[in-house]
């Protein structure tokens, strides 16, 4: 079956149903831009990450889910605009998120909880995800990804006509899943330290432990990890610390 990007947008849930019994080609502008599969189809397959003759990107059971997908920052947009689904744009390729497991979500609400108190009668605020972030390594390189927890100092002064904030957060956290780990720990590390961010968390529920990093002028100043019992001390707001027994509890 093929389907233009308009109609995969207005209908997503029905072509994923069908994309089990049988292969949708997308198009854009007339040209084949990327084909949606089944996601065991692919698995099974024991593909390596490869880009194909019609766009789409290929990855082990390994990987963040079934895509990416390459896309224009503009086809991207028009896909995503009135989608109840959740995606991110790093560096071309449209990845399609799944939805969190239950450790994850109990960790985010923990972290949540202990930043919202903290941040409390400050004037930078916590937010956490589905909430866009929108990271530019150069004015034709344009990202957008939904870290699941960042610290924002600047939100007034960068909020568009949308209501879409436009900077960049001081802090990001993500917490990682096998599926997601190669991404957390290569993908986006590099894009928000080449995009401004200062500080990067990365919450690690099957070791327990955490990895701080620490940018500047686009590179990696400090990396620290914490482990076991420790407690997790932010470089950039001092006081705000994290006991890894409770959090991990």
């Amino acid at each position: 079956m093929i389907v233009n990007a308009t109609d995969l947008k207005n209908n997503l849930g029905k072509y994923l149903r069908l994309s089990a019994s049988e292969e949708i080609i997308i198009t854009s502008n007339g040209r084949k831009v990327a084909r949606l599969s089944a996601y065991e189809d692919i698995v099974g397959a024991g593909l390596k990450p490869a880009p194909t003759g019609d766009g789409l990107v290929r990855e082990q059971a390994q990987a963040y889910d079934s895509w990416p997908q390459k896309a224009t920052y503009e086809e991207f947009l028009k896909l995503t605009e009135n989608s109840d689904e959740r995606y991110e744009y790093i560096d071309g390729e449209i990845y399609l998120l799944a939805s969190p497991k239950t450790i994850h979500q109990m960790i985010l609400g923990e972290l949540y909880g202990i930043f919202y108190n903290w941040f409390q009668s400050k004037k930078c605020r916590p937010m956490f995800a589905p909430y866009d972030i929108t990271l530019r390594r150069n004015p034709e390189n344009i990202n957008i990804v939904q870290p699941d927890l960042m610290v924002i100092c600047d939100l007034e002064e960068n909020l568009n006509e949308k209501d879409y904030y436009m900077g960049v957060p001081i802090l990001m956290v993500e917490v990682i899943s096998e599926s997601s780990r190669s991404k957390d720990f290569i993908k986006k590390l590099e894009l928000y330290m080449e995009t401004g961010v200062k500080e990067y968390w990365i919450v690690n529920p099957l070791n327990r432990e955490v990895h701080l990093y620490v940018f500047e002028t686009g590179a990696i100043y400090k990396k620290i990890t914490f482990m076991n019992k420790e407690t997790v001390f932010s470089c950039s707001f001092a006081g705000l610390e994290v006991g890894l027994e409770e959090l991990f509890s």
